[in-house]
């Protein structure tokens, strides 16, 4: 329950608008980012497991690492399905923006979350 309740606490309260609107395209903004998600971690984990989960904060959310994941998923079951048919979010653009934004969302947690389990349980 604290790695979700630190995840959700980094990733929605702590996070400015700031951050929200330039992290995937600038570097240093995601880097900031990161590491004010990961500093409550401390308070469950190891220096090396906090380390590492600030490092897999910043590559998911620097380089939207979802997109490829959803993308991966779809493909598997549509092999036909190409790169530039699909949306910002890595969902085919014929699924209701709503929609895409909100799977992308949850696709995104859940990476997070597996990473920060990891990092947790094996360090």
């Amino acid at each position: 329950m604290e790695i979700i309740l630190l995840h959700l606490t980094g990733d929605y309260l702590t996070q400015t608008q700031w951050m929200a609107k330039r992290k995937t395209t600038n570097s240093f903004v995601a880097l900031i980012h990161a590491l004010v998600y990961s500093v409550p971690f401390l308070l469950i984990g190891s220096v090396q497991a906090v380390s590492i989960i600030l490092i897999t904060h910043f590559f998911v959310d620097r380089f939207r690492l979802a997109r490829f994941v959803v993308f991966a998923k779809n493909w598997l079951t549509e092999p036909s399905l190409k790169w530039a048919q699909v949306g910002p979010s890595g969902y085919p653009k014929e699924v209701p923006i709503w929609l895409s934004t909100w799977l992308l969302i949850i696709v995104d947690n859940t990476i997070h979350l597996i990473c920060n389990y990891l990092a947790l349980a094996w360090f």
